[in-house]
């Protein structure tokens, strides 16, 4: 089949299954193109919970998918590629955050939305990239324990310096991998460009950026601003995507490291199997879980409305 043959046997299915289809904005153009809401992980969860149909098929990775399902529990959630992990998501587990809790008794946890559904049951209040600066900065308790992106939770505490914020190694291995030189060689590269640059990269990068945001912020700024050339420290894709969107402007990837291996492995076959129900794999989360993980990204919505 072609690519415009599995997209519109995909568009009948989701019909016909009574099926809506969220892409994150990493996801290939030609998913982007079949899917009913596109964008970063918590606006993805928001808006499945605003749609009307039974089943969400996320094209992501799995903590999107088991976040889905935390705000829509009555719903069938499946994720599309059952392989598609994340490794910052994935590499701590209960244990590990329960001992660094004990360590730091009188600190709040503060959990990137970049978690388990699992770990998330002991945090008590969830972020994301866009959010976590100012939901920081309205926590009562000036003792915060950030996880697990140490990047993103050095920025934050640059932002907010009357908070005392402890961090723990972890993070994006894609977005740390960039360095200091590769941004300079860029811009040598394309020196009338602004570097957009994202806030899970290492601080020393974060530092030579124009714009500092998440990928939805990263997108809005590129589109709002009266530049013409853009330098964009994040996922590739998300330069490929802008660049069908505003052909008018140039937008550069960073660094050719900046491939997240996970996002890939979803194919416009495997949402079309997930349909078919020949693939995917249903998320299930036991009823403590979907209890206690909730009340962090709660605690989120409340502190953000605000």
């Amino acid at each position: 089949m072609t690519i415009a043959q599995l997209q519109a046997e995909i568009l009948r299915l989701k019909k016909e299954n009574d099926a809506c289809i969220l892409a994150h904005s990493y996801q290939a153009r030609e998913i982007l193109e079949i899917a009913d809401v596109t964008g970063d992980s918590f606006a993805l969860s928001a808006a499945a919970a605003r749609q009307t149909q039974a089943t969400m098929l996320m094209c992501g990775v799995r903590f999107m998918a088991e976040t889905v399902k935390l705000l829509s529990p009555e719903k069938t959630v499946i994720l599309a590629k059952p392989g598609a992990g994340c490794p910052m998501a994935e590499q701590m587990d209960r244990e590990m955050l329960a001992a660094a809790q004990a360590r730091f008794p009188e600190h709040t946890t503060v959990a990137y939305i970049n978690t388990t559904a699992s770990l998330k049951t002991l945090c008590d209040v969830c972020v994301t990239s866009s959010s976590a600066v100012e939901i920081v900065r309205r926590l009562p308790n000036e003792k915060i324990l950030f996880v697990p992106d140490c990047n993103l939770g050095d920025y934050v505490a640059k932002q907010v310096p009357e908070k005392e914020i402890r961090l723990l190694q972890g993070g994006c291995p894609i977005h740390a991998a960039v360095t200091p030189g590769e941004v300079k060689r860029a811009k040598a590269a394309h020196p009338g460009a602004l570097v957009l640059a994202h806030p899970e990269c290492v601080p020393a990068v974060v530092a030579l950026a124009d714009y500092v945001g998440s990928t939805a912020g990263i997108m809005r700024y590129a589109k709002a601003s009266s530049a013409r050339e853009f330098i964009i420290g994040t996922e590739l894709s998300i330069a490929e995507h802008l660049q069908y969107e505003c052909p008018e402007k140039r937008f550069y990837g960073l660094s050719g490291k900046l491939i997240c291996p996970n996002m890939k492995l979803t194919t416009l076959p495997d949402v079309l199997l997930a349909l078919r129900g020949q693939g995917g794999e249903e998320i299930i989360l036991d009823g403590d879980t979907l209890r206690d993980a909730r009340k962090c990204i709660d605690e989120m919505i409340r502190l953000g409305n605000h």
